[in-house]
């Protein structure tokens, strides 16, 4: 694999530009503490050209905020002890994203060679061993006794010399055999990386990075040539365990971790070469309270989902790729009562619920000529149905499983999904026209349609908003139209929320209401609970500083078992 790391300024080992005791003076005291317990991250920073970009700054975390800063310079831990430096652009195109590891400023060419030579021997072992931690043990252990960095006649290990190495090639040697041997390569500190999104290889040239707080930026690992990108998509799928071939160029694949994985393979499809796309597994869950910290939705969203999702109501959430959709279906599920039995349905895990009662399935794609072992979401749906859910969550509706969820709402079963299209009227189209074909007056089934967009704000900068939550009414045979209820829609000249629904909401009056026991006469009360809500969300998250996922669905949970929800 001829993947490389290509930094965004001069660089030669060995060939420093500031010295070590004058470089750490500049440094803020919590890089310094940091430097002084990873000696390779002071040994970078000595060959970054402080006096043109500056110190970097350090952040244990960086906030959200910094993605609004003109000229970025910073860095930050990810996982396993590595870093990453978010270094300026010149041109101001697109910051840089650097990768640093111990192999970065560590030249280990002249020994890697003989250390792999060393665990061929015991290449049957390492292969037989399947668990990450037993082969990481594995490995140490025989890197322990293959090299050494005592320089002295002693180095021996029974008859066989050991490889001499300084501390910090072995540190670095060390690093290196368990990112090949474990991880994912050259890819592997991505990977790790919480704030990364998605990664892409367009083919020859540098692997492009969605971050959540810098957005678009360049990484440092460069594909040279056609070959060496032909080469890398070869090694993934065989990692994977879903080679590509010329006969099998296209592969979907699920990583260890849960990210989705796409690889593309040869130039006869793709002119610029083979090409892969990952969607990082985010972990745990955005929760509601931090999407209101982004601005996506506000309280009083989140209280009238609340109480939406408690009745257990079928809700799609609606928009294009990569505007939120899944991260806003995640967030909104601890709004449905921990004692739920709730399935999962999906090609792909991303859903992610935090009730203890969760069935999580997902389709399976038989290989080559064995089509009888396909089980898709239109299977898992109707299998779903015999399993007596609360609540049925479909990872993504694309085609005619949407029958059978619409089945599944007429039966009383909650339904919640996520659907491409662009709003409430798209949503109508797609659902009744070909190849879906749902009865128009089954629309009505629905309850809920909140569409989500990426967006431009008024100060330029883009995010993601929740542009409408929309309640839908019914169908009219006669004049042939569907009337629905905006209920909240966001203001792009503001950027704020406006709640039309208030006083004039159809499912808070007609049917939560109902359902909560509140007479017709007084059914205009439910709104005092979407506000009352709205203050306890603002207390939990403002004074209780309340925001991680788990934290918030038990602090609910418990809340309902007191009754004061």
């Amino acid at each position: 694999m001829a993947a490389q790391t290509e930094l965004p300024f001069p660089f030669e080992q060995g060939h420093i530009i500031t010295p070590r005791d004058q470089l750490f003076r500049l440094l803020e005291p919590e890089l310094q503490e940091v430097c002084q317990q990873s000696d390779y991250l002071l040994t970078y920073l000595q060959y970054v050209p402080i006096d043109v970009v500056g110190v970097p700054c350090y952040f244990e975390k960086p906030p959200r905020n910094l993605g609004q800063q003109g000229i970025r310079n910073l860095i930050y831990p990810t996982k396993d002890g590595l870093f990453v430096h978010i270094y300026p652009d010149e041109s101001g195109a697109r910051d840089h994203y650097i990768a640093i590891e111990p192999t970065v400023v560590t030249n280990i060419e002249h020994v890697i060679g003989q250390v792999e030579s060393r665990l061929v021997v015991w290449a049957e072992e390492i292969g037989r061993t399947e668990d990450p931690d037993d082969k990481r043990d594995l490995l140490l252990s025989l890197l322990d006794s293959i090299c050494t960095t005592s320089n002295s006649p002693n180095g021996k290990n029974g008859k066989v010399e050991r490889i001499y190495v300084t501390p910090n090639e072995f540190e670095a040697v060390r690093y290196y055999v368990l990112r090949e041997k474990i991880g994912l390569g050259i890819l592997q500190p991505l990977l790790l990386d919480p704030y990364i999104e998605d990664i892409s290889c367009s083919g020859v040239g540098p692997i492009f990075i969605e971050h959540k707080i810098f957005k678009s930026v360049q990484s440092s690992i460069v594909f040279p040539t056609y070959d060496d990108v032909d080469e890398f998509a070869v090694w993934l799928g065989e990692w994977i365990k879903s080679p590509v071939t010329v006969r099998n160029p296209l592969v979907d694949a699920v990583l260890p971790d849960g990210s989705r994985i796409n690889i593309v393979y040869g130039r006869e499809i793709s002119k610029r070469g083979s090409n892969f796309t990952i969607r990082k597994f985010s972990g745990t869950p955005v929760s509601v309270l931090e999407l209101i910290d982004f601005g996506s939705i506000n309280y009083m969203m989140a209280a009238y989902l609340s109480l939406v999702l408690e009745a257990h109501m079928n809700v799609f959430v609606v928009g294009a790729t990569a505007s939120g959709k899944t991260t806003l279906l995640n967030a909104i599920t601890t709004f449905i009562k921990p004692d739920a039995k709730i399935v999962t349905i999906e090609d792909t895990p991303e859903v992610v619920v935090p009730h203890p009662n969760w069935v999580q399935e997902m389709t399976r794609h038989g290989g080559g000529d064995n089509r009888g072992s396909d089980v898709g979401m239109f299977e898992l749906l109707k299998a779903a149905l015999r399993q007596r859910p609360d609540m049925i969550i479909v990872g993504e509706i694309r085609s005619i499983e949407a029958v059978v969820a619409f089945q599944a709402m007429q039966t009383g079963h909650g339904v919640m999904s996520t659907f491409h299209a662009s709003s409430v009227e798209k949503l109508i189209q797609r659902l009744t026209g070909d190849p879906i074909n749902i009865p128009k007056t089954y629309i009505d089934n629905l309850n809920l349609a909140i569409i989500q967009s990426a967006v431009r704000l008024p100060d330029g900068k883009s995010a993601r908003r929740v542009l409408s939550i929309n309640e839908i009414i019914g169908y009219d045979p006669i004049s042939e139209s569907f009337s629905f209820l905006e209920a909240f829609r966001w203001n792009p000249g503001t950027d704020v929320f406006e709640f039309p629904g208030y006083m004039n909401s159809f499912l808070l009056e007609q049917v939560i209401a109902i359902k909560r026991g509140i007479p017709p006469h007084r059914r205009k009360e439910i709104y005092d609970e979407v506000k009352r809500r709205a203050k306890v969300f603002e207390k939990l998250h403002t004074e209780k500083k309340v925001s991680d996922f788990h934290e918030l669905f038990k602090i609910l949970a418990e809340a309902r078992r007191q009754k004061l929800l």
